[in-house]
C-alpha cells in the first residue's frame, strides 16, 4: 500500500527512485557502484576491514588497566561479538552482491535497516543496542577509510548513475548540511527529501540550485520510508509517494517528461539579449559556490557572477582553513574561466546554518549557540578574526589582477564594522604594494540583510560602490524567524508589506544616489517577483544559472512602466501578491 509523507516543496520537479536512506552526519561517506568484475575486491575491503577493526578491539581488551570498570570490558566483548556475527556481515556483503554497492554504502544502508528493527524493539535493553551497532559500524567505516578503494577518488558517481538494473536513487535523510550538499553537483541521487529543514535554510537554496527536486521538513520521512523502497518527490507539492501504484507512478513519469520539455523550451533564451518589452536592458547575474561553477554560468547566459559564496572553500576541511595562496588560485580561476565578465566575491559569510568545523579561537556549532542567526557570523567573523580576514582580502584583490572583479561585504550593520572593514581593506593593499604582489582595481560593495542596513542605506552609500540585497537573510531578520527552523517557516513570508517597503526603499535610494543595487537572494530566482521587482527600478538580478531562463522569460514579457507607477499601492495593500498577480494578469 502507497504512503504519501508531507513536507515543504523547496525545488521543483519530480524525481523518481530506489530510496537510499543514509544517517544525519554520514552524508559524506562515499557512494558510487562497484563493476561486476570487482565485487569480490569489494567484499574483499569490508573483510580487511572487519579484521582490522577486530585486531582494534582486542589489543583494546588487552590494554585495559586492572581497576577499569566491568562495564567497558562488557562493551568491548558486545563488539567484538557483533563484529564476529555473520548476520551483519552477510547482509552487507548481499547490498555489495545484489546492488553493487561500494562496501562503505553497503556498511551505511544496512545500518539504517538494523537501527529501524532495533527501534521497533519493545524490550528497552534490546532497544538501546542500537547505539552498539552504530559505533561498531562507525569503526568499521573509519577502518575503510584507511585503505586504499579499488575506485579510489571516485567519491560520488557520475551524475545520472543508476543502481543495478537501471533503477534511479533518491536520496532520505535527517537533514543535509549545505557543505554536504556540495557532493551532488557530481552525485548520482536525483532528489532527495529531509526530515527537517525550511523553504529557504541553506540546504533548500542549495537544492534549488542544483536544480534537483526536494521536499525539506518532511519530520517521519527516515523513519516511514525504508531502504531500497520506490519512492516519487514531488517537488512542486511537497508530497513525498512511498511505493506508488502503478497509476501513481506513471501520472509522475508523464509529469516528469513535460518538466524537461519545459526546460528545453526555456533553454532556448539562454543567449537571447535580456531586454523588456519597453526596452530596459535587465542585467541577468549567477550566484556560484565554487570556482568550477563558472562554466555553468556561462553556459545559462549569465552576464557575470552576481555572488560567489566563497565560504564553501572553507568547508569540509576539518578546521583546516583555506590560505592565501589557495584562496587566491581559486578566485582567480573563477575570474579567468568568466572570460572577462565581472565576478563579485562575497567574503566569507560563515555561522548559523554553516558552521565550521573548527574556526580559529571560535566554536560556532548551532548546540554552542543560543541563537546562532544573531550570533558570531559573516562579517562578525571576520572582524573577529582580523588576520584570516586580510588574507582573503589580499587574495581577492590579487585576482583582480585577471579580470574584473568587486568584493562584497555581508552582514553590515553598524558604522563601526563599516571602518573596521574598509581599515582590513586598506591594510590588505598596503601590505600587497610592500611585497609588490600586483592587484587591480575593485570595487567594494555591502549586502542589505539587515533591516538596521536598509534604514540606514543612505549612510552606506555614502562609503560603498555598490549594494546588493541578501533577502533571505533580510526577510529572516525583518520577521524575527529563523529560516532554517522548519516549526516558523510557514511564518516566512517574501511578501510581507514590512520586507517589501525595505526592499522597495533600498532600490530606489541606490538608485538615486548613482550607485549599483541588485538582488542576490532567493527572491531573485523566483519568477513571481521578477515584474515586481522591475517596477520598483530593479535592473540587476543575481541567481543561481538553473532559474536564470525562467526569469529571463518573464522580463522579456515584462512591461516596467505596467507596475512603476502602482508600487505604492501594492506596498499598501495586505495582500501583495494578489494585487501583483491582478496587475499581471491584467496587462
Amino acid at each position: 500500500m502507497s504512503l504519501q509523507v508531507f513536507g515543504m516543496p523547496v525545488s521543483r520537479g519530480v524525481a523518481i527512485g530506489r530510496a537510499v536512506l543514509v544517517a544525519t552526519g554520514r552524508v559524506d561517506v562515499d557512494h558510487y557502484f562497484v563493476d561486476e568484475d570487482r565485487v569480490d575486491a569489494e567484499i574483499d575491503r569490508l573483510h580487511r576491514a572487519r579484521d582490522l577493526v577486530a585486531d582494534e578491539l582486542a589489543a583494546l581488551q588487552r590494554e585495559l588497566p586492572d581497576d577499569a570498570p566491568p562495564e567497558l570490558g562488557a562493551l568491548l566483548d558486545v563488539h567484538l561479538m557483533l563484529l564476529r556475527d555473520e548476520t551483519l556481515a552477510a547482509a552487507t556483503k548481499a547490498w555489495i552482491v545484489d546492488r553493487r554497492y561500494n562496501a562503505e554504502w553497503a556498511l551505511g544502508a544496512q545500518l539504517e535497516v538494523l537501527a529501524r528493527q532495533f527501534d521497533e524493539m519493545e524490550d528497552d535493553y534490546l532497544r538501546e543496542r542500537k547505539a552498539d551497532i552504530e559505533q561498531l559500524v562507525e569503526r568499521l567505516l573509519r577502518a575503510l577509510g584507511q585503505q586504499p578503494s579499488a575506485l579510489g577518488a571516485v567519491a560520488a558517481g557520475a551524475s545520472g548513475d543508476r543502481g543495478r538494473g537501471g533503477d534511479p536513487l533518491v536520496l532520505v535523510a535527517g537533514d543535509v548540511a549545505p557543505a554536504d550538499m556540495l557532493h551532488f553537483k557530481r552525485s548520482i541521487f536525483t532528489g532527495f527529501v529531509t526530515d527537517v529543514g525550511g523553504r529557504t535554510s541553506h540546504t533548500a537554496i542549495v537544492a534549488r540550485s542544483l536544480d534537483i527536486p526536494a521536499v525539506v521538513g518532511a519530520r517521519d520521512a527516515s523513519r516511514l520510508i525504508r531502504q531500497d523502497d520506490w519512492v516519487v518527490i514531488d517537488g512542486d507539492a511537497g508530497v513525498v509517494i512511498v511505493d506508488p501504484s502503478p497509476i501513481v507512478l506513471e501520472e509522475y513519469r508523464f509529469r516528469r517528461r513535460e518538466s524537461e520539455l519545459e526546460r528545453e523550451r526555456l533553454d532556448r533564451l539562454r543567449h537571447k539579449p535580456s531586454v523588456t518589452l519597453d526596452g530596459e536592458p535587465v542585467e541577468l547575474l549567477a550566484n556560484i559556490e565554487l570556482p568550477g561553477d563558472a562554466a555553468a554560468a556561462l553556459a545559462s547566459g549569465a552576464v557575470g557572477v552576481g555572488l560567489l559564496r566563497s565560504e564553501f572553500l572553507f568547508m569540509n576541511r576539518d578546521g583546516d582553513l583555506p590560505g592565501e595562496e589557495e584562496q587566491f588560485e581559486a578566485y582567480r580561476d573563477a575570474v579567468v574561466a568568466m572570460q572577462g565578465l565581472p565576478v563579485t566575491i562575497r567574503t566569507v559569510d560563515v555561522g548559523a546554518d554553516k558552521p565550521l568545523e573548527r574556526m580559529g579561537l571560535h566554536e560556532l556549532r548551532r548546540e554552542h549557540t543560543l541563537n546562532p542567526a544573531l550570533g558570531l557570523r559573516a562579517i562578525r567573523w571576520s572582524l573577529s578574526e582580523p588576520g584570516m580576514f586580510r588574507q582573503q582580502l589580499r587574495a581577492i584583490l590579487r585576482a583582480s589582477a585577471f579580470g574584473k572583479v568587486r568584493i562584497l561585504i555581508p552582514m553590515l550593520a553598524q558604522g563601526s564594522e563599516v571602518r573596521l572593514t574598509l581599515d582590513s581593506l586598506a591594510r590588505a593593499r598596503q601590505q600587497l604594494d610592500d611585497t609588490g604582489r600586483a592587484y587591480g582595481p575593485v570595487d567594494v560593495g555591502v549586502m542589505v540583510e539587515v533591516p538596521a542596513a536598509a534604514l540606514t542605506i543612505d549612510r552606506l552609500l555614502r562609503a560603498f560602490d555598490f549594494v546588493s540585497i541578501g533577502t533571505n537573510d533580510l526577510i529572516q531578520y525583518t520577521l524575527a524567524i529563523d529560516r532554517a527552523d522548519e516549526a516558523v517557516a510557514h511564518l516566512y513570508d517574501p511578501w510581507h508589506p514590512a520586507v517589501l517597503q525595505l526592499v522597495a526603499q533600498t532600490i530606489e535610494r541606490a538608485r538615486r544616489a548613482g550607485k549599483g543595487v541588485s538582488v542576490c537572494g532567493e527572491m531573485a530566482g523566483d519568477p513571481a517577483f521578477t515584474e515586481l521587482l522591475l517596477g520598483m527600478g530593479l535592473r540587476s538580478f543575481s541567481m543561481h544559472p538553473a532559474r536564470l531562463a525562467a526569469v529571463k522569460q518573464r522580463v522579456l514579457r515584462a512591461d516596467t512602466r505596467r507596475l512603476a507607477g502602482r508600487i505604492a499601492e501594492i506596498l499598501g495593500d495586505d495582500d501583495p501578491a494578489a494585487v501583483v498577480a491582478r496587475l499581471c494578469s491584467a496587462g
